[in-house]
């Protein structure tokens, strides 16, 4: 048993990352708090979309004689636009949080809802 759980430490690890992540957006009132939880839950799917893209002993699907085991490069792929998007989604949501800033006074989600409900 310990060995199976040994032997998939990256599923751990990314179901570790995607618990702290979602605990970040839901628990803090923060809105660059929010974000950062966002960002370390992306993290987990990324390192999970890798993990599964990855085979033991596995190559790249170069055909050769010498090869028989390959890995698929699509996942890789996928991960890398998808590390793209993500940067400019970041980018995007600390752009409004500095506009929301400007315009409330604070990022703190209580504090807009009260500053909101007045208006």
């Amino acid at each position: 048993m310990l060995q199976a759980v040994l032997d998939h430490y990256n599923y751990w690890i990314a179901i570790l990352l995607m618990m702290i992540g979602f605990y970040t957006v839901v628990a803090r009132g923060n809105l660059v708090k929010k974000i950062v939880g966002l960002n370390i839950f992306q993290t987990s799917v990324f390192l999970l979309y890798i993990s599964m893209g990855k085979v033991t002993g596995g190559t790249a699907p170069i055909l050769d004689e010498r090869f028989s085991v390959y890995s698929n490069p699509i996942p890789h792929v996928l991960i890398l636009t998808a590390i793209v998007v993500g940067v400019a989604t970041t980018a995007l949501g600390l752009a409004l949080v500095v506009r929301i800033r400007e315009s409330y006074g604070t990022i703190e989600e209580d504090e807009l809802d009260l500053l909101d409900g007045e208006t």
